[in-house]
């Protein structure tokens, strides 16, 4: 792995409680586990305190975070920034009338799903996750986001795999990560 933000101490001390397990959940994926991170409060808070400090003046209204991992990093950011948090989750498991955006992964495909009612067109949104490789879930976040009405302002992931290619999904949308891995 190495630092995108290497000028920053928190950056090295975040990368360095990131695990990589081998052949996990398939043959040939370099699983990165962020389990190791939320283990070390001290890592855990300074990659909120990195995120907030990104977003806190930039008048978003909307943090959505994709299931499940995103879950974990979005709440914190939402309280801090004051906006409100939108889960978007894997399939049949919110109630409700749904968006629905059929995605491809690294490793196989999958659907996210947001509440219709969940966010007002002109919000200003926060795409929140731990990693993007091929960008099919970021930007399948995108999708519902924008086809509820709500401007996507950025995406931050705590992690990178560039030789994935994941960002160029993102139709430009700027993407925000802490580290990349190599």
């Amino acid at each position: 792995m190495s630092a995108c933000k290497g000028q920053d101490p928190r950056i090295h001390a975040i990368q360095s409680t990131i695990r990589v397990v081998p052949n996990f959940p398939k043959p040939g994926i370099m699983f990165q586990d962020i389990t190791t991170l939320l283990l070390d409060p001290k890592a855990f808070k300074d990659t909120i305190d990195l995120f907030v400090e990104r977003y806190r003046d930039k008048s978003i209204s909307v943090v959505a975070g994709i299931e499940a991992r995103g879950f974990i990093f979005g709440p914190p950011i939402a309280l801090a920034i004051g906006a409100k948090f939108v889960p978007l989750r894997k399939p049949n498991k919110l109630p409700g009338k749904v968006f629905k955006q059929e995605y491809d992964l690294e490793y196989g495909s999958d659907c996210l799903e947001m509440h219709i009612e969940a966010v007002e067109a002109g919000e200003r949104a926060l795409v929140v996750d731990d990693l993007i490789a091929t960008g099919g879930t970021v930007s399948a976040a995108m999708n519902l986001l924008e086809r509820a009405g709500a401007e996507v302002v950025e995406c931050a992931c705590v992690i990178e795999i560039p030789e994935l290619k994941g960002k160029e999904k993102l139709n430009g949308k700027p993407l925000y990560v802490l580290v990349e891995y190599r």
